[in-house]
């Protein structure tokens, strides 16, 4: 058991250190300056009860005020010194957290992006979130100042134990068992805390992604009456997270009651002490206020050093939690590096089988679509055709067989020139916080306005554009609520055409549309289609009727496939028997 411990504390020291180098040691200089006025402030506090000795016990003799004079302007000019900085110490403190916790959520962010959609579908937004923001910032005291701010309170608690044995040996002593004792007491009830905060912050972020969820999904559950439902379990998480709050309190409360105590005992130490030393007539009245005020002083890195150690509780909860994230490897990596062909591309899957599960959700599919081809692909909901346009794009890898693009292995391909090549529109379109042009490009400052706006123009959202009251610099909101269902397919549809792919896979995209609307649309489709593969998800007749070939999947598995007007000429075949009977009727 003592050597489980053990490692447990070696392997968080080396956390720790990991940590410290990585996001700290790179700010040297911030560093060394801060240690520099932290150890100014510890000389002043040093120094001043020196002068406030000398004022006392020049008062009391007959010796003249002038003196009395100086120590008191020496006092005054420490004193706002020792002010002055305490507050440059505190900005550079704050500046350096920042700094540091800002880089580590950038990290756990960009870290997050690279994980495959399987980590995403098992973590809420809101738990991702708390561990990106909230367990940081239970990091920000422990990055910006906790070692210097440790090592700058244990250096001034050995500077006065020094000056009071320099007082007097039997204070000195006395002194240093008060401060053992304490900081012994102190950390004896940190281990009884410590799992009580690593709890508290997992049902955090259980409680922030339950709250990301139902708020997100606000209308569905109003139209389907589910406020009842969310409310109980609402409650119900606040009830478990209670008595772990009650416990993380009183862990807390316990170490200030104790802190409390230990320094009442230490005052009634020193006065117990300094009584005898003063009867025997060994120390001055000035020297009695001196030990009174080091007793006094040495309450205070004591009392800092219990709430960075209390902050350190905090930092190994939240430290776990984001080495974890940190730890979690995606299982879609990057390939070697192998190149996709421009123009075009042909795509075959290879004896594919995949499932989210244990359960196939494709099984043994063997297609083939030409450069430049369109494909129809039909189904019942659940028959696998988005899961086939995800593979395309490597949010999953296919259990057995291959997936090819021009010829290319897409395993062997980087993750970013796969997705370039690829384009995926589907019919719940996304759209950032941000500009148009953060819109249309997603921050790649390479494509020039003239080229986007002549993009939106051949789109036939020429009108629009000229209705934007900052053009390209207009803002839109989050979720795309000042656009309509149409201006937001074609907002996509521009998107694919400034980044030219080779292959564009349209997942029900005019499923939700107007005539008129699907009409401007089907246009657009027209362009975009022009010297492309396409992979078409369809559930309308007018959608396929641009494909080159149909498949149809049932069940994870192709049923039928072959030439489009084939298929249609064929009074026996699946596809055939679809448009006699209206294909949305029998793909519902």
């Amino acid at each position: 058991m003592e050597n489980k411990e053990k490692t447990a504390k070696t392997r968080s020291i080396g956390h720790y250190y990991e940590m410290l180098s990585r996001y700290l040691l790179p700010q040297r200089k911030t560093l060394i300056g801060l240690a520099a006025l932290l150890f100014a402030s510890i000389g002043l506090q040093l120094v001043n009860p020196q002068i406030i000795r000398y004022f006392i016990d020049t008062a009391q003799s007959d010796r003249s005020l002038e003196p009395l004079y100086y120590a008191a302007l020496l006092f005054i000019g420490f004193s706002l010194f020792q002010q002055v900085v305490s507050v440059v110490a505190t900005y550079v403190s704050e500046n350096l957290a920042w700094r540091t916790t800002n880089q580590l959520r950038g990290d756990l962010a960009e870290h997050g992006l690279k994980l495959d959609m399987s980590f995403h579908k098992s973590n809420t937004t809101g738990s991702i979130i708390e561990r990106v923001d909230g367990d940081v910032n239970a990091l920000a005291n422990f990055f910006s100042s906790f070692i210097i701010h440790l090592a700058g309170n244990l250096l001034l608690m050995t500077g006065i134990i020094i000056l009071l044995f320099r007082e007097n040996p039997l204070i000195g002593a006395g002194m240093l068992l008060f401060v053992i004792g304490a900081v012994f007491v102190i950390q004896w009830i940190r281990k009884f805390a410590l799992p009580v905060w690593t709890k508290w912050r997992q049902i955090n972020a259980e409680f922030y992604g339950f709250i990301g969820e139902h708020l997100e999904g606000t209308e569905d559950t109003r139209a389907n009456g589910a406020t009842g439902f969310v409310m109980r379990r609402f409650y119900g998480l606040l009830r478990r997270m209670l008595p772990l709050r009650t416990k993380a309190f009183l862990g807390f409360a316990s170490m200030w009651v104790t802190t409390i105590i230990v320094f009442a005992l230490g005052n009634a130490m020193a006065f117990a002490i300094s009584a005898y030393l003063w009867k025997q007539g060994s120390i001055t009245i000035g020297t009695v206020y001196l030990i009174f005020y080091y007793t006094e002083l040495l309450a205070k890195p004591i009392e800092k050093i219990r709430t960075q150690i209390e902050d350190l509780q905090k930092a190994d909860a939240s430290l776990v939690r984001i080495r974890e994230l940190l730890g979690t490897r995606s299982k879609i990596e990057d390939g070697p590096g192998a190149e996709l062909p421009s123009g075009p591309l042909e795509i075959v899957f290879d004896g594919v089988t995949f499932g989210y599960d244990d359960e196939p959700t494709l099984a043994d599919i063997e297609l083939r679509l030409a450069p430049g081809e369109v494909l129809g692909l039909l189904g019942r909901t659940g028959s696998g055709k988005s899961t086939l346009a995800r593979l395309l794009l490597r949010f999953y890898d296919p259990r057995e067989g291959s997936v090819r693009l021009g010829g290319v292995d897409i395993r062997e391909c980087k993750l970013g020139e796969l997705r370039t090549k690829v384009a995926f529109v589907t019919q719940n379109i996304e759209i950032i916080q941000g500009s148009v042009r953060d819109n249309l490009t997603f921050y790649d400052e390479s494509v020039p306005d003239e080229r986007m706006i002549g993009v939106l123009r051949e789109l036939g959202l020429g009108d629009w554009y000229d209705s934007l009251p900052a053009g390209l610099d207009t803002s839109l909101a989050s979720g795309g609520g000042s656009l309509s269902a149409g201006e937001g397919q074609l907002l996509a549809f521009a998107r694919v055409f400034l980044t030219d792919p080779g292959l564009v896979i349209l997942d029900e995209a005019s499923s939700r549309l107007d005539p008129l609307t699907e009409h401007r649309l089907e246009r657009a489709v027209d362009k975009l289609l022009q010297d492309r593969s396409c992979i078409m998800i369809a559930h309308r007749l007018a959608t396929v009727e641009r494909a080159d070939k149909i498949v149809v999947l049932e069940q994870g598995r192709i049923i039928e496939s072959g030439p489009r007007k084939a298929l249609a000429a064929d009074s026996n075949s699946r596809f055939s028997r679809m448009l006699a009977a209206g294909l949305e009727e029998v793909l519902a």
